[in-house]
């Protein structure tokens, strides 16, 4: 047996296997004595078919067994001490013919690179207090998603619901027999009628109006018969209301404004926090310049295909390219795998350790985050293993993060400031 080793480069090695029968004999016959006691073949007591028997019958089964046992076994027991490999091993060639075998495989190390001077590092935060305007706006949306939608005679309004019958008309402007489309509903305050919401504003039911669809050379043109328009009545504002509103929580209009507010506040902190970390994290992998093993960005890029086809119902779409939207989503697959080697060594700097106390802490979060019983969400994570997983790892990262803001220099901008600030960035990007 013998291992050769080709630097890729400072993270990416190939190692290439070889072998000849007399290094897998041993255990091939081992194999064969093994699977001779287990089988019962008729005319033979059980036990005692002849070896060769069992060798004519699956020799080649057992032996390519015996033969990725054997690569199993040298990956863990040499390879794995002498290179320190991280993530999956890829195999990328195996011959094995006429008792030659011959293994090609990539294996990822560690990166070498020290952490840069975390306290150097600055970053922008979101602040913003709610106003009483925005807890105004969003008691009209309860009042709204409250309301009912009751026929009238108004003419329509940018806010109406209406019923027409559109029907298709010709290049001269005739009707087009058998395209007519009856009784149909339109939410004009849906952005997708608005070129409707434009022809119908200010009608009132009976009129025929012409719209046209579309752009350019693509306008499609109807002659539109208002049959029904709608308009929402929204309930009072008033004790009645707010109890329907909080299912009885909450029984006076003060504490239903203050509810909102909290609620909103607590929407504008978690986005806050959540965007300053995106921000941290991506300042740290720019601070840090150091490759990453192909075969861990390799084990991304599966997991992007993975939740693509879990977003898909299980099946990507037909004649999908794998290999081209992984190409396309290589940057970000380098980006998270800098990222996990970062945190890594954090990790190791702060010496994050989690305690009984912060698991329970974190499933009452989740559990008030989601509306759901602490027992239910403890059970989710006690019936997976996986699960319990990601959330050790949530919990460590979180520990991480809370040790870099108190290090890094964290300037509080104002929400106006801080969304202009990211539309220029994100136009920026768009650009490059």
């Amino acid at each position: 047996m013998d291992i050769k080793v080709e630097e890729l480069s400072n993270v990416d090695k190939k190692i290439t296997i070889t072998a000849d029968r007399s290094d897998l004999k041993p255990k091939i016959d081992e194999a064969l004595k093994k699977y001779r006691k287990q089988i019962n073949m008729p005319g033979f007591r059980p036990g005692k078919v002849p070896v060769s028997i069992v060798k004519k019958r699956f020799g080649k089964e057992i032996e390519n067994e015996q033969v990725n046992e054997y690569i199993q076994e040298v990956f863990r027991d040499k390879i794995v001490p002498e290179h320190q490999p991280v993530g999956e091993p890829k195999i990328e060639d195996f011959k094995w013919e006429d008792g030659e075998l011959e293994v090609d495989m990539k294996i990822g190390v560690k990166p070498e690179f020290e952490l840069t001077d975390i306290s150097k590092i600055e970053i922008d935060k979101m602040v913003h207090d709610v106003t009483e305007e925005e807890v105004d706006e969003e008691v009209e949306r309860a009042r709204e998603r409250a309301g009912q939608w009751v026929e009238t005679e108004d003419p329509v309004t940018e806010t109406s619901k209406v019923t027409v019958d559109a029907v298709a008309l010709d290049e001269n402007g005739d009707p087009v027999p058998d395209d007519v489309d009856e009784d149909k509903e339109l939410d004009l305050n849906s952005e997708e009628n608005a070129q409707f919401r434009d022809a119908l504003l200010g009608k009132k039911v009976g009129e025929v109006v012409p719209v046209e669809l579309g752009e350019g050379d693509d306008k499609d043109k109807f002659n539109v018969t208002l049959k029904k328009v709608y308009k929402l009545e929204k309930p009072e504002l008033d004790e009645e209301f707010v109890k329907n509103a909080t299912n009885g929580q909450v029984d006076n209009i003060e504490a239903f404004r203050s509810d909102i507010k909290s609620r909103i506040q607590n929407y504008y902190d978690q986005s806050a926090d959540d965007m300053a970390k995106q921000d941290l994290m991506e300042k740290l992998i720019e601070a840090h310049e150091f490759e990453v093993p192909e075969v861990v960005v390799d084990k991304f890029l599966d997991a992007y295909v993975d939740q693509l086809k879990q977003q898909q119902g299980g099946e990507l779409p037909e004649n999908f390219d794998t290999e081209s939207y992984k190409e396309n989503s290589r940057e970000q697959g380098q980006k998270e795998a800098k990222w996990a080697f970062i945190l890594e060594e954090l990790e190791a700097q702060y010496e994050v350790e989690i305690e009984a106390e912060d698991i329970d802490n974190k499933i009452a979060s989740d559990a008030a985050r989601y509306g759901m019983p602490v027992e239910m969400v403890k059970s989710f994570y006690q019936q997976s293993g996986e699960q319990l997983e990601n959330l050790r790892r949530n919990i460590r990262t979180e520990k991480v993060f809370q040790q870099l803001l108190e290090t890094v220099s964290v300037n509080e901008v104002d929400k106006e400031t801080y969304q202009k600030q990211k539309e220029e960035e994100n136009k920026s990007k768009s650009e490059d």
